[in-house]
């Protein structure tokens, strides 16, 4: 195999393996187009992918400096060429963009386009975008096994796009899911709170004339029962907030929901981190998760000053905890229904993925929830 025949091979096999990576769909779109421009031979590329708006919600260039693509402008509409490759699906090759009768414009600071080659991104029938290239350094123009080459990388780009959509749309049933979830507490917890409030609202009004000291005690049991509602509901607004474990990972998602949380509540939260753990997706979503319980139950019902969540890891494990100085509980006697419901919920959690749960609390003794889960995938 030649020097020039592995060149080619190391581009093709980095635009296969950045679609089967955990990049951004933006550094996979990236990593395609400069293949692309590599392999063509091409002075410059581009990969656009439109929006509903009639411009582009990505839209990326190869084989121009920063400055370049500053001095260009705004990202273009949808017009010209540009908006003929979003409607055929065929690819144009042109021994010089400017002779193409859908030819308009291009800014000052633009780089002069001669020959080109342009390919619709396509996923069956429907239009993704597309990619194209212009002025190849090899005299001649591009060539029909140009064409061919440019059309299976369009073919990576498709599936990249594909599967950040498929992402999107996950992610959107999770926070339905979520949003389920926060309702039934919503009824559970806040819904019971506000009917006693109004209750002991009626009974205070009734007693207002008759027995003003009693009327005063049950005016004090309003007040603190709309303290607790408003504090419900604030637990349930940071639970509408979904936690991004892909972009942040672990210790960052952990993080930001402790913060949120020593915002919205008396209590002090905070988090530490030591040696971050590496966990699969699936552990770092049952950690996350276990860590939210935790939080809740404390904050629900133990009037704790200060909450403590620490990640580490050691010999293969990670280890994430969760601990409180409140008014504690026995696990095993007693816990309310709620409680214990969240006590299962994550033991199965952690069993769900390999790992262990561990909950040491007693009467005005504190909390501490741990979870050991192994590292790696």
């Amino acid at each position: 195999m030649s020097g020039c025949d592995r060149e080619e091979l190391r581009e093709v096999s980095a635009a296969v393996l950045a679609v089967t990576s955990r990049l951004s769909v933006r550094e996979v779109l990236q990593t395609i187009l400069t293949s692309a421009r590599k392999l063509l031979d091409a002075r410059y590329a581009a990969l656009g992918v439109p929006d509903e708006a009639g411009s582009f919600a990505e839209f990326l260039a190869d084989g121009i400096s920063e400055q370049q693509w500053r001095d260009i402008g705004p990202v273009p509409r949808q017009h010209g060429l540009l908006g003929v490759m979003l409607r055929d699906p065929n690819p144009v090759r042109l021994h010089d963009i400017r002779e193409h009768p859908q030819f308009g414009w291009w800014p000052k600071a633009h780089p002069v386009l001669t020959d080109f080659l342009g390919m619709p991104i396509t996923d069956g029938e429907e239009i993704l975008g597309e990619l194209f290239l212009a002025n190849k350094n090899t005299p001649g123009g591009f060539t029909s096994s140009d064409e061919e080459l440019l059309r299976l990388l369009a073919g990576h780009a498709a599936i990249a796009i594909v599967n950040a959509r498929l992402y999107e749309r996950s992610r959107e049933l999770s926070i339905v899911a979520e949003r389920n979830r926060i309702a039934r507490e919503l009824h559970d917890a806040v819904t019971q709170k506000l009917f006693s409030l109004r209750l002991t609202a009626d009974a205070a009004a009734a007693l207002i004339e008759r027995d003003p000291a009693r009327a005063a005690a049950e005016l004090g049991t309003v007040r603190r029962l709309a303290s607790e509602a408003a504090a419900e509901l604030r637990a349930v607004v940071v639970g509408l907030r979904p936690a991004d474990l892909d972009g942040d990972g672990l210790d960052l998602a952990l993080r930001k929901q402790a913060e949120l949380l020593d915002r919205v509540h008396e209590a002090e939260v905070v988090f530490r981190a030591e040696q971050v753990p590496v966990l699969s997706a699936s552990r770092q979503e049952a950690a996350y998760r276990v860590a939210q319980e935790a939080l809740h139950n404390a904050l629900r019902h133990a009037s704790p000053r200060r909450i403590e969540i620490s990640l580490s890891a050691a010999s293969g494990t990670a280890v994430l905890q969760v601990s409180d100085d409140g008014t504690g509980f026995d696990p095993d006697h007693s816990a309310s229904a709620a409680r214990k419901l969240g006590l299962s919920s994550m033991r199965e959690r952690a069993r769900s993925v390999g790992g262990r749960l561990t909950v040491r609390s007693e009467p005005g003794g504190g909390t501490l929830v741990r979870l050991e889960v192994p590292t790696g995938g």
